[in-house]
C-alpha cells in the first residue's frame, strides 16, 4: 500500500487541497477514485513531466490532472491539480512546490 499525502507550503497551506476543493461533486469523486486507485498500488496513470513531478490525467470532463512527486517506493505527495487548459502553469506551480518539498526535507 502506498501512503500518499498533500504538501504543505511554509504557510501551512495546500495547493492540493485548494483546487480539490474548487471542484464540484462529480469532479471530485473522479479525482478521489485516481488517488484511491495510485493508493492502492496502481500507478499505470502516472507519467513523468519532469523534475521529479509526475501527472496522473483524468479523461472526464476538461481533462483534470493530479500533480504528484514521488518519496522513495512507498510515499507520494499531492503537490496540486488542474486541467487540460492550464497544464503549462500547473505543472510549474507543481515543480515548485516539489522543490520546496525537498527542502523542507532536508532542512528537518
Amino acid at each position: 500500500m502506498i501512503e500518499i499525502v498533500e504538501f504543505l507550503d511554509s504557510k501551512g497551506s495546500s495547493l492540493f487541497t485548494k483546487w480539490f476543493d474548487g471542484l464540484n461533486a462529480q469532479a471530485a469523486a473522479k479525482v478521489a477514485t485516481y488517488i484511491t486507485r495510485i493508493e492502492n498500488g496502481n500507478l499505470s496513470s502516472l507519467k513523468s513531466v519532469g523534475q521529479g513531478v509526475h501527472e496522473s490525467r483524468i479523461d472526464w470532463g476538461p481533462g483534470y490532472r493530479v500533480y504528484m512527486g514521488k518519496d522513495g517506493d512507498r510515499l507520494i505527495i499531492l503537490l496540486g491539480g488542474g486541467t487540460k487548459k492550464r497544464q503549462a502553469k500547473d505543472i510549474e506551480r507543481a515543480k515548485e512546490a516539489w522543490l520546496e518539498y525537498k527542502k523542507q526535507k532536508k532542512d528537518k
